[in-house]
């Protein structure tokens, strides 16, 4: 169920997607006025407009028995499919009121129900206007009916008077309900994030040549929008999540190292590194180069690898994740001491460096260590160990439940957890208002992919339920929220990134 309060800031309620909305009132009282407002042709379905399908004319009552078997047969398919659905007829008829919603629940929809509550003179002064109107007995019936109607005890997950509403994703309308839900309570206090932009894709218009311009400008107006952190990730091979092999994929520290000349105060990471790609040593020299170079702004990102195609396709080894989670424990004890005076011995478990002389040293001391991954054995417990920080994915529940692993690793070993940043990364199409998200969506998704599935596979919203999902994780833990947005060439998104960075200012 979702609740019938809203945050106040919120201009349309949201409602999850996939629902079953079915418009409950008498002729002329508004539904298809305001289901066309909000909804596309595609997910509304008229009884009248099937009547001039199977008759005549919209108002041939003669074959309304058609109209609505039709209707249903429509209405059973679009669920089956997962697709929103509108349903635009009086809604009078308990029994197929009964019908939708068992539908409805039988396929898991949420069941919204509108009731029109139009005056009974706003109804019949509409209906003569009407090139071809109700019989006024038939409509007064039909009044007398609405106004009488209980729907209290049917089950709805929603029933609603037509307001402005804006159609969601799952995972974030759950957390706008969850954001509105500690407003009424009382219990939510004033959260800062740090946003973070993560650059996955070199794929752009223009080809190799326009990487590099397109790539600064890109820097430049995250700096501008509030950005706290840019990040890029560490590939010889484009990965199946975001793109085809045959896509561009830049090298990490040569293209942070770019960056670092085209900007000012962005901090640059790599999210995160892969410590079987290089030498322990080479990967502490790039991130002390890259501090020097940006003044003081590398954090370094570590991580074990997960992607053995790019290590077979370069002819490098990829151990047991036993092996490459020890490799990973002596790269965060060895980095320290290559980036600190003098030149010390480390002996590890798999790595041995007798002289390691390490200049010049990095600006910061220490430079900020994330430990990618959230594995609650090993990881969590090298980064309470060893770092500065770990990055976490997942929804609020899920970080709640990681943070607190992390938190008693921290007890384990007598460290305070608030020395810890706990990072967040997740992708997201972000829009201004409602036709600005149908926009972008209708732009952004593949053709063999529907408006409604791309939405929720690349988490699409609007600012409103954005900050919503952002407040759910940050009260679970969250510190930094790292994204990435597959139109981040688009210069458009700026202004809107910053818009929604400026509400968690501190």
């Amino acid at each position: 169920a979702i609740t019938d309060e809203y945050a106040p800031t919120m201009v349309s309620r949201p409602l999850p997607t996939p629902s079953l909305v079915v418009l409950i009132g008498p002729p002329a009282s508004g539904k298809s006025f305001w289901a066309a407002e909000h909804f596309a042709p595609q997910q509304i379905v008229s009884s009248d407009a099937l009547r001039g399908v199977v008759g005549e004319h919209a108002l041939d009552l003669g074959a309304s028995d058609d109209a609505f078997e039709l209707l249903d047969r429509i209405v059973e398919l679009r669920l089956k499919r997962r697709l929103t659905t509108v349903i635009d007829t009086t809604g009078l008829d308990s029994a197929r009121r009964t019908g939708y919603l068992a539908s409805a629940k039988r396929h898991g929809f949420t069941a919204v129900a509108v009731r029109f509550t139009t005056s009974a003179t706003e109804c019949k002064r509409r209906n003569r206007e009407r090139a071809h109107p109700v019989p006024a007995k038939a409509l007064d019936t039909m009044i007398r009916s609405a106004t009488s109607l209980d729907l209290g005890n049917e089950n709805w997950d929603l029933v609603m008077e037509p307001e402005p509403v804006r159609m969601v994703t799952a995972k974030l309308a759950a957390a706008v309900a969850a954001e509105s839900t500690r407003v009424q309570a009382g219990d939510a206090p004033a959260t800062a994030l740090r946003f973070g932009l993560l650059v996955s894709s070199f794929d752009w218009p223009g080809g190799s040549e326009m990487i590099g311009p397109t790539l600064v400008r890109i820097a430049r107006d995250a700096e501008n929008a509030g950005f706290d952190s840019l990040w890029v990730m560490d590939h010889m091979i484009q990965i199946p999540q975001v793109g085809s092999a045959w896509d561009p994929m830049l090298d990490s520290y040569t293209t942070l190292g770019f960056l670092a000349n085209a900007t000012e105060r962005i901090r640059l990471g790599v999210l995160v590194s892969n410590v079987g790609l290089r030498g322990v040593g080479h990967l502490a020299k790039m991130i002390a180069t890259l501090d020097v170079l940006s003044g003081g702004r590398a954090i370094a990102g570590l991580g074990a690898g997960n992607f053995e195609h790019e290590h077979d396709a370069y002819g490098l080894s990829f151990p047991p994740a036993r092996e490459r989670l020890a490799l990973l424990e002596d790269a965060l004890h060895a980095l320290p001491l290559l980036w600190g005076p003098g030149s010390p011995t480390f002996e590890g478990r798999v790595v041995s460096i007798p002289d390691a002389v390490g200049y010049p040293r990095p600006l910061q001391d220490p430079v900020p260590i994330i430990v990618g991954g959230s594995g609650e054995r090993v990881t969590l417990r090298l980064a309470a160990q060893y770092a500065s920080g770990c990055n976490l994915f997942g929804d609020p529940a899920t970080v709640e439940k990681k943070v607190a692993v992390l938190r008693r690793h921290c007890a384990e070993i007598g460290r305070d957890p608030d020395e810890l940043e706990v990072t967040h990364l997740g992708s997201l199409v972000l829009a201004r208002d409602s036709a600005d998200l149908r926009d972008r969506i209708e732009r952004l998704r593949p053709a063999s992919e529907g408006p409604d599935r791309y939405a929720a596979r690349a988490n699409a919203g609007t600012i409103d339920d954005h900050e919503a999902g952002f407040r759910a994780l940050a009260a679970a833990g969250a510190q930094t929220a790292i994204v990435s947005t597959p139109d981040a060439n688009d210069p458009s998104i700026f202004p809107l990134f910053g818009e929604l960075i400026a509400r968690f200012a501190p």
